[in-house]
């Protein structure tokens, strides 16, 4: 009898991480595919994204829906409610065999909660990360302690899980999911790309994506105000800005976003590009600004330069490639100096990735074929005291 493998996406991002797992799952003999769309997927103000699944030839199973019209603690407090009352429903009805879940979001967190009540085995993807700027960090690290199979990017995050007192047998370094995207997708050439944009690329070009960053003194929107204004000193610069996630704050950040474009011939917003699009625009510009963890995860493999706004990514691995700054005015002028200097450039093409050369979803699908589910669900909590790096 076939596992069912239950994949459960909540963003375009993710999905676009997913979207070669969910393919090789679909395609192995011995597994069977689930697809649950929830969060901003079902969103019409996030752009009805779970169209992009279904273009990707997946059939969606089911959908958890959940409040996405506020973005105030109150209403993002109800959503993981909703969640949690969704997903159990959802859980009792398909009755998979285990759960992949992958990242930080709240959305995530009640997929991971409601599997665990239901006693369902969960495995994580890109567990054991940081990013210190918002309270993703705390949620990332409770679905790691609520999962039973943990597939990270690189060894640093593979002996951060193990200190949470997951069993290093069940904790499988594999490398980024987004580099595999890069190695297995045909990527759109310059021209072709403007087409299906509807946007011009100038002599100079930057892709910008600012999340709220939920922890920080200095607001989201102050932040978001000082990037802006040194993005309205650039001349002969296209500005392709994907909108912020669905985060506490994230719909301020978008009228500020929207508010700009429309004093901006060369600038342009999109809700959605689409991970052919999105990859297509890192082969193409200069550089990717903000503080999106695609600048640190798949920019590196293009050989574009990154800068890294603020603390929302900080704690995470990050390549020769990425410039680090603070969300001020002066700051964000610096970086954007280094990251036009000649010297800085002559170095991109040969930069390494630090989250691998692809290979993660075949490497996973091997471990949810074969690994035995009889027993994963009893955890003893991994005492570091004796632990050996040798595997």
């Amino acid at each position: 009898m076939k596992r069912k493998i239950c994949v459960v996406t909540g963003t375009r991002a993710e999905f676009g991480l997913l979207r070669w797992l969910m393919q090789d799952i679909a395609r192995c003999d011995d597994l069977e595919l689930q697809v649950i769309a929830t969060g901003m997927h079902l969103s019409p103000e996030f752009g009805l994204t779970y169209r992009e699944i279904e273009q990707a030839g997946f059939s969606i199973d089911s959908r958890v829906e959940l409040l996405m019209s506020s973005d105030t603690p109150t209403g993002v407090s109800k959503a993981m409610g909703l969640g949690l009352i969704g997903f159990g429903d959802v859980y009792a009805r398909m009755a998979p065999d285990l759960i992949v879940v992958l990242g930080d979001r709240f959305e995530i967190f009640a997929a991971a909660a409601a599997a665990l009540v239901a006693g369902i085995p969960i495995a994580h993807l890109h567990g054991g990360e940081l990013t210190e700027g918002a309270f993703d960090d705390a949620m990332r690290h409770s679905i790691t302690k609520m999962s039973h199979l943990h597939f990270v990017a690189a060894e640093e995050y593979r002996r951060r899980v193990i200190q949470l007192g997951e069993d290093p047998r069940r904790v499988f370094t594999v490398g980024g999911l987004g580099v595999d995207a890069i190695k297995r997708i045909e990527l759109l050439g310059r021209e072709e790309l403007e087409k299906s944009m509807d946007f011009k690329f100038q002599s100079r070009n930057l892709l910008v994506t600012f999340h709220p960053v939920t922890l920080e003194q200095q607001g989201s929107t102050q932040q978001m105000i000082e990037l802006l204004a040194v993005l309205d000193e650039l001349e002969n610069t296209g500005l392709i800005f994907t909108m912020p996630n669905s985060d506490t704050g994230g719909r301020e950040l978008m009228a500020l976003v929207e508010a700009f474009v429309t004093r901006h011939p060369h600038a342009r917003a999109y809700q959605s590009l689409g991970q052919l699009r999105y990859l297509s625009c890192l082969r193409h510009v200069d550089g990717v600004v903000g503080n999106s963890s695609s600048g640190l995860a798949e920019a590196p493999s293009m050989g574009t330069g990154t800068i890294n706004i603020g603390d929302r990514q900080r704690g995470r691995l990050m390549a020769s490639s990425v410039i680090q700054c603070e969300p001020s005015m002066s700051s964000i002028r610096s970086a954007l100096s280094r990251l036009y200097d000649p010297e800085f450039r002559a170095l991109l093409p040969s930069v390494l990735n630090p989250y691998g050369t692809g290979g993660a979803a075949k490497q996973i699908v091997e471990v949810l074929e074969n690994h035995p589910l009889d027993g994963l669900l009893k955890k003893t909590f991994f005492d570091l005291a004796g632990f050996s790096e040798s595997r």
